[in-house]
């Protein structure tokens, strides 16, 4: 007994509390913001989102008694898993009118957002397999390239386009680190800036207006427009310190549409102005950065790799919501992590901190 209170000690001590607090204060704010989208009421999303976040610390401690060797024998059995979620989704989800969706005893998750961790892992245990001496040559990288196409493309059939660009560059970023050479990258840049024409001959109808809005979104302030129009006009209307905590007219007044999922960003900047934003970015900087400095500590290369695929991908939902918000990038339906409302984004932003917690408490350079 007194052994295993020391290991819990221990444990405990080796958690990267520092993560777990950035992620509480992102959590806080996001139920104060949808607590204000619902106009002073913890229903239907303020509630819930915090509940939520409280679940996901507890995973974050759960995964941190969880030795990260087992991660790693789990790494390639958790793709395929994630792959036949995939495809049974194709089959039997459903969601709005497209297949995104599974919904399991009145449960319902996206199965594309869990997949993202599912790749990150499966690449590194991919890359810790190989000699350094090897990653010079393109046949090495054959292998990896498949297993982000193949997802890839399961997304982009749901259709979803938005989440399977961003699951492809979080992963071709491992790639990169693992020690892609650059003249691979420069020929690959140059031949899907030959493909575009190909490439926007197969986007959907409703994919094309979205990049045509993007270009010019004045076209039709009411139709295709109205979203990045509205908010646009949230955000600049809160200035430098905003109009104040549920003052804010254009999310109060239901112009803002989305406002508790992928607008949560617009309607924060619209109450809290330019203060409130910066600090948001702020605090998701301090977390991204300590997830960086974690690869530095851990011991073997697949951790260093997971961390630095975790971080990658806490960057790209930061980054392409702010700027989808901001008129930056097109809308592509992106959350902002643990602030905007839904169950599967939160749970796989809290599922990638807890292996990086597990990494950082079990794979350390002195346990090599």
């Amino acid at each position: 007994m007194a052994a295993e209170n020391v290991t819990i000690l221990r444990t405990m001590l080796r958690v990267p509390w520092h993560i777990l607090l950035a992620a509480a204060v992102l959590v806080t704010v996001g139920s104060l913001a949808l607590y204000s989208a619902s106009e002073g009421s913890w229903t239907p999303w303020a509630g819930r989102h915090a509940i939520r976040g409280a679940v996901g610390g507890a995973i974050v401690l759960i995964l941190a008694f969880v030795d990260f060797r087992l991660l790693r024998i789990w790494a390639y059995p958790l793709y395929f898993v994630s792959i036949a979620m995939l495809i049974v989704l194709l089959g039997i989800g459903g969601g709005n009118g497209v297949a995104r969706w599974i919904t399991v005893g009145g449960f319902t998750f996206q199965p594309s957002e869990p997949t993202k961790i599912a790749v990150v892992l499966a690449l590194a245990r991919y890359f810790e397999s190989q000699p350094i001496e090897k990653t010079r040559s393109l046949l090495t990288y054959l292998p990896p390239l498949a297993m982000i196409a193949v997802p890839f493309y399961l997304v982009v059939e749901q259709p979803d386009l938005g989440t399977a660009m961003a699951l492809a560059l979080g992963s071709l970023a491992i790639l990169f680190v693992a020690g892609l050479p650059w003249r691979y990258i420069l020929v690959a840049v140059i031949g899907l800036a030959a493909s575009l024409p190909v490439l926007w001959s197969q986007l959907h109808p409703y994919q094309k207006a979205r990049v045509m809005t993007f270009l010019n979104p004045e076209a039709d302030k009411l139709g295709a427009g109205y979203q990045i129009t509205q908010s646009k006009i949230a955000l600049g209307s809160g200035g430098i310190f905003g109009k104040g905590f549920l003052m804010g007219s254009q999310s109060q007044l239901n112009y803002l549409p989305e406002k508790q999922t992928d607008f949560v960003f617009t309607m924060i900047g619209e109450e809290f102005g330019l203060v409130g934003n910066l600090f948001i970015l702020a605090v998701y900087l301090l977390l991204i950065g300590a997830v960086l400095a974690i690869s530095y500590r851990v011991g073997s290369r697949f951790a260093q790799l997971t961390c630095i695929g975790v971080a990658m991908m806490l960057f790209l939902y930061v980054f392409v919501n702010v700027a989808m918000v901001t008129g930056l990038l097109p809308v592509v339906g992106a959350p902002l992590p643990l602030i905007s409302y839904g169950g599967t984004a939160m749970l796989t932003v809290f599922v990638g901190l807890g292996v990086v917690t597990s990494a950082v408490v079990h794979d350390r350079p002195d346990q090599e």
